[in-house]
């Protein structure tokens, strides 16, 4: 608590308030355009905070990652467009509420659910984090590797529809991860001659083109249709008794599902918001009046996917490892930095964490009040023409990924990677696998190559190390229950007449 308490001391300070400030206003105004979600935004603001220290560009990037996440509702009740993907459930009832005329009580309790959600979920980081972080200490390079390839095979199996698609985006980002000179032995690998290459491909003009410019082509490319803005007043954001006693329950539920599925790999926050809606369907006593404008399927997916963001800190912050790409960036802009994500984060970085988490806290309460007044004023940015936007956004692209290292090979890097995004979206390759294996491919290498020196080239001594068994042993039942299941868990007697002959 005294830790918290210094933590609350610097982050109240000018420039971290205002940081804090910063980072939840201009997260909300990127979180309700569509497209342009938590890692649009993260990524866009990476460049711009590190010419700060490292607490005040960690704040202004947390209030970020909360302005995006409620951002993306805003404009799902009123426009019935999902400013990201987290969103895509609350369009369902948050739109039907307002076109019966309780769009303001719907963002009201949006509002309120998240802030519920968000606190619920910061006190779970702050209590689980260092606990996990102590326990982390005692897992060497066997154990982080094979829980390293448990959280691969389960980000790929839950990334987009195909999973040899996953594997081969993330095998894509791990080989990606290897250009460069090796840093055990400094030998330059892929670099086919150029120097740029020596020093490796950088993680920020890499993921500002396949979030940002990607983003920017598409839209380029898309026919403008004009959204139907449902209006609002201030004083009809308040809702009535009914509304408040049918959301507590939801809002509760949700924020403590949405911080357990955090906690898993894959696209956490999107799965979070289905797996509340559909509890909250479950158990409803009208189940056939969802769709219709319920305020238990607006409040609960939203205080889901809030809770889900700081579920998915805790893996971040305590093991070095993140589960989706809005944490890929903010590990990265940790490491950019200079501050080492892991178990040692707490020892090294105590001061950084705790203003960390005094700092959410204040920007989870600013994101309630600010957002709350200027509901009507966000909601009309979703509808601003794209070709008065876009050129925008182009131009603090070019100009972040520029001024960090001054470097046109970035901004050629970046222009590429942005070109690659759009095939990647046509064909419905998933951009999460690539990113989080650029982040974590020297992580995965060093401890390869650490565990193989532990165990002198003989791998069978693995038995001896009975946590990395566990991982390793799980990871080898998903890959037989995804990819093998027909064949592995039936008998040929049970299979389809065919099935035991072509084996198709």
């Amino acid at each position: 608590m005294e830790q918290l308490y210094n933590g609350f001391v610097a982050s109240l300070s000018f420039t971290n308030f205002f940081a804090c400030f910063i980072g939840v206003l201009i997260g909300t105004i990127i979180g309700v355009l569509p497209g342009l979600g938590p890692t649009a935004t993260l990524t866009l603001m990476l460049p711009f905070t590190l010419k700060y220290a490292p607490e005040t560009g960690l704040i202004m990037m947390a209030g970020c990652w909360f302005g995006a996440q409620y951002g993306g509702s805003t404009t799902s009740i009123l426009v019935n467009i999902p400013g990201e993907s987290a969103s895509v459930v609350t369009c369902i009832d948050g739109y039907q509420m307002a076109k019966k005329g309780r769009a303001g009580a719907a963002l009201a309790v949006v509002a309120a659910g998240s802030f519920i959600a968000g606190t619920m979920g910061i006190v779970g980081l702050q209590f689980f984090a260092p606990l996990l972080g102590n326990w982390a200490l005692s897992m060497g390079p066997p154990e982080y590797l094979g829980f390293l390839v448990l959280a691969f095979l389960i980000l790929t199996a839950l990334s987009g529809d195909s999973p040899v698609k996953g594997f081969l985006m993330l095998g894509i980002g791990l080989w990606m991860s290897m250009v460069g000179l090796s840093a055990m032995d400094s030998v330059p690998r892929f670099t086919f001659g150029s120097r740029n290459l020596m020093m490796g491909i950088d993680f920020l003009p890499l993921a500002v083109g396949l979030f940002g410019v990607t983003e920017v082509l598409v839209t380029a490319a898309e026919k403008y249709v004009p959204p139907v803005l449902e209006k609002i007043r201030f004083r009809d954001l308040y809702p009535n008794r009914e509304e408040i006693r049918r959301s507590v329950a939801p809002a509760l539920r949700g924020s403590v599902l949405g911080f357990f599925v955090g906690l898993l790999p894959g696209p956490c926050a999107v799965i979070s918001t289905f797996l509340s809606y559909a509890v909250e369907k479950k158990i409803s006593k009208t189940p056939e009046k969802f769709g219709t404008g319920m305020i238990e399927g607006v409040v609960a997916p939203e205080s889901a996917n809030n809770s889900a963001v700081m579920g998915a800190m805790i893996p971040l912050l305590t093991l070095g490892i993140p589960f989706s790409p809005s944490a890929a960036v903010m590990m990265a802009a940790l490491e950019m930095h200079n501050v080492d994500v892991g178990p040692l984060l707490f020892q090294n970085y105590s001061q950084i964490f705790w203003t960390f988490i005094a700092a959410m806290y204040i920007g989870n309460f600013m994101l309630l009040v600010l957002n709350l007044p200027l509901v009507g004023f966000f909601a009309r940015i979703a509808t601003i023409r794209p070709f008065l936007l876009m050129p925008f956004i182009s131009i603090i692209c070019l100009l972040g990924v520029y001024s960090v290292r001054n470097s046109f090979f970035d901004v050629w890097v970046m222009i590429a990677a942005g070109a690659v995004g759009v095939f990647f979206r046509k064909y419905g390759h998933p951009v999460a696998p690539l990113i989080i294996g650029l982040v974590l491919g020297p992580m995965v290498e060093n401890n390869i190559r650490k565990t193989l020196m532990m165990f002198r080239g003989d791998f069978l001594l693995i038995f001896d190390r009975p946590l990395a068994l566990v991982f390793f042993g799980l990871a080898l039942v998903l890959v037989l229950f995804k990819l093998g299941y027909p064949y592995v868990f039936r008998s040929p007697g049970m299979l389809p007449k065919g099935d035991g002959d072509s084996m198709e």
